[in-house]
């Protein structure tokens, strides 16, 4: 009975943590890039500022078969793409950018073509320096450049 009710109180307190943590961490700018019937990769690009510092550990989304945060980068003449090992460092208060040519979201084995003016679920998870775990659910408008804000 004890260990119940120690399980419980340990729930409730993980997931009033959790929500404080996801506050922490802003979003903005998200957008993914088009794709067509038959492609089979597109990325996810935005600006991450993570207050008191994370991770961006891993990402998911139900149009892809695999999600997974990816660094682009040249080699000599070589373009080379590859996961983010460990997940993208959010260094406190500084703001990462993840877009075209360097790091970003990369939706895999697409399921859907993601077509123009529509939107894409996307949940990203972040790890704080305690370990914390956070959940962070997105509705991403495609295009075919990020999205433009009128002032």
């Amino acid at each position: 009975m004890k260990l119940t009710i120690v399980l419980a109180v340990a729930a409730v307190a993980a997931s009033l943590i959790a929500p404080a943590f996801a506050q922490t961490v802003e979003v903005k700018d998200a957008w993914v890039r088009t794709s067509v019937p038959g492609q089979k990769g597109t990325g996810a690009f935005m600006k991450i500022t993570a207050r008191d510092g994370a991770r961006l550990v891993s990402a998911s989304s139900p149009v892809a078969g695999i999600t997974e945060v990816h660094e682009m980068k040249m080699d000599g003449d070589v373009m080379k793409m590859r996961a983010v090992e460990g997940g993208l460092e959010l260094p406190a208060g500084k703001t990462v950018e993840l877009k075209p040519g360097g790091f970003h979201v990369m939706l895999m084995d697409l399921k859907v073509a993601l077509p123009k003016d529509t939107t894409v679920p996307v949940t990203l998870v972040f790890k704080d320096a305690r370990g914390f775990e956070s959940r962070m659910e997105l509705k991403l408008p495609v295009g075919t450049a990020a999205p433009q804000h009128k002032h």
